[in-house]
């Protein structure tokens, strides 16, 4: 087997892996990926350090833990061009996006606590990242994991949300957020490019999601996504509202979680049926570009209310 370097990604959490020596000729050798994909369902999230910075890799690395998923909004930028269609770009002009205050600073491309397609019946696998214009302070992704957040929820919340079911729509807008929200928060120009999604969104079935999952492998998951949750399914009432809110300051109070601050030379996926993640935000007058790849690969146990049927926009990532 061609030689890969595999260490956890911090000695204090039980959740990540740090892996170099990943190039394209490595990832020939079938013994790599299977312990690449290994790695993957123990440890819910790689880095992959010291890789070359090119589309090609990510696609290659991306395809060893499943098929890409294309966007579907054409205007999308793609940064792998015809060759690489599952290589995307996400970035904006200085102060162009979401400016929000968080703490009485002003920060733009944060994003809360979140699992990716919640608002769809169907998620993805996986997501893929690297950096390709980084910013002097903040960007960082964070990641936290749902089996961590799971045994950390006190007993009597875990009790009485174990076996619900949390309902999801496609709302961008910080600022509707029903859920979660910091105290500290305070949004200051929304995304105005995003507005025609968000209107369209409130016309959609809102999809249905379980609020603790079990793995194959018998860990169970707390997977709460605060951002574009609705409420709890059939319970839609003050009191519901109400232990959903406190699940979700619970589980954001007790969170552990990894945050990355990205190198040129840095790729990482993360398992989304398991992970949350969220970014820091950074200074409005600084650009920040991202190439992201996305992995087909669902549980099973979404749905949309009524049994309606979805429309292509609820297979975007955000």
């Amino acid at each position: 087997m061609s030689s890969i370097q595999v260490q956890p990604l911090r000695d204090d959490l039980s959740f990540g892996a740090r892996v170099a020596g990943v190039t394209l000729a490595v990832l020939e050798d079938f013994q790599v990926r299977e312990r690449l994909r290994q790695v993957f369902q123990e440890r819910g999230m790689i880095l992959f350090e010291e890789v070359e910075p090119d589309a090609r890799l990510q696609v290659e690395i991306s395809k060893v833990f499943g098929p890409l998923k294309d966007h579907p909004v054409p205007t999308v930028p793609r940064a792998g061009g015809a060759l690489y269609p599952g290589v995307i770009e996400i970035g904006q002009k200085p102060r162009e996006g979401n400016i929000v205050e968080i703490d009485g600073k002003e920060v733009t491309s944060w994003l809360p606590w979140h699992f990716d397609h919640c608002y769809n019946n169907e998620l993805n696998l996986a997501g893929v990242l690297r950096c390709v214009t980084g910013v002097s302070e903040g960007g960082e992704t964070g990641f936290a994991d749902g089996i961590g957040l799971y045994k950390r929820l006190s007993p009597a919340l875990r009790r009485q949300i174990e076996e619900r079911n949390i309902v999801y729509t496609l709302n961008l807008r910080f600022a509707e957020m029903r859920f979660g929200l910091a105290d500290g928060f305070r949004e200051i120009q929304p995304h105005a490019a995003l507005q025609r999604t968000i209107d369209y969104g409130k016309q959609l079935p809102r999809a249905v999601h379980p609020a603790v999952w079990t793995r194959a492998t018998g860990e169970k998951v707390l997977h709460i996504s605060p951002w574009m949750a609705e409420g709890i399914e059939g319970d839609e009432t003050p009191e519901g509202d109400a232990l959903l809110e406190s699940v979700c300051k619970e589980m954001l109070a007790d969170i552990a979680p990894y945050f990355h601050k990205w190198r040129a030379t840095d790729m990482v996926i993360w398992d989304n049926l398991r992970m949350l993640h969220a970014v820091s935000g950074h200074d409005p007058d600084e650009p920040r570009i991202m190439h992201r790849t996305t992995i087909r690969g669902d549980y099973g146990l979404g749905y949309f209310e009524g049994n309606a049927q979805g429309d292509k926009i609820l297979e975007m990532t955000v």
